[in-house]
């Protein structure tokens, strides 16, 4: 699994870009590499229409990549912008993970994150997060990484 190279979108919030070194060295660490198309301050946007950004910024980057990372910190859960990718890679088929940031408290999730089934969520260890990256089961855990209680779900109109 070391030579595999993962094509991820790391949904996060500008505030937070910090934490994406971290989650990739974490990542590396357990033996996998990722490439990741999302925005963060190293490559900003400067567009100000949010349709072109939407249509001609963030959806080629998700549709290039075969997972959605969410980063998940309490700065996420009034995102705007991290709300429409969650939805857009659902549209996309795409495999959607939230991962809670290092050292992160229980906090509230973004609501596209909450509100569907077939999405993962997993703490700070990078065998569950390569795990969920590969498709492999469908957590749901709290910060902590133990399971979460079990929710009322809403499958994905596809």
């Amino acid at each position: 699994m070391a030579d595999d190279i993962k094509h991820v979108f790391i949904s996060h919030v500008h505030k937070d870009d910090e934490g994406l070194g971290k989650l990739k060295e974490l990542l590396a660490q357990n033996g996998m590499t990722i490439k990741d198309s999302s925005i963060d301050s190293s490559s900003p946007n400067d567009a100000n229409s949010k349709a072109y950004i939407k249509s001609q910024v963030l959806a080629p980057q998700i549709q290039w990549a075969s997972a959605l990372i969410v980063y998940v910190t309490p700065k996420t859960k009034t995102s705007e912008w991290v709300n429409w990718e969650i939805e857009y890679a659902m549209k996309q088929g795409k495999n959607v993970i939230g991962v809670w940031a290092h050292g992160c408290k229980q906090c509230d999730l973004p609501e596209a994150l909450e509100k569907y089934g077939n999405v993962t969520v997993v703490g700070w260890h990078g065998q569950s997060i390569i795990d969920a990256i590969n498709g492999k089961g469908q957590n749901w855990e709290k910060s902590d990484g133990t399971p979460a209680p079990e929710r009322a779900i809403i499958p994905h109109p596809c």
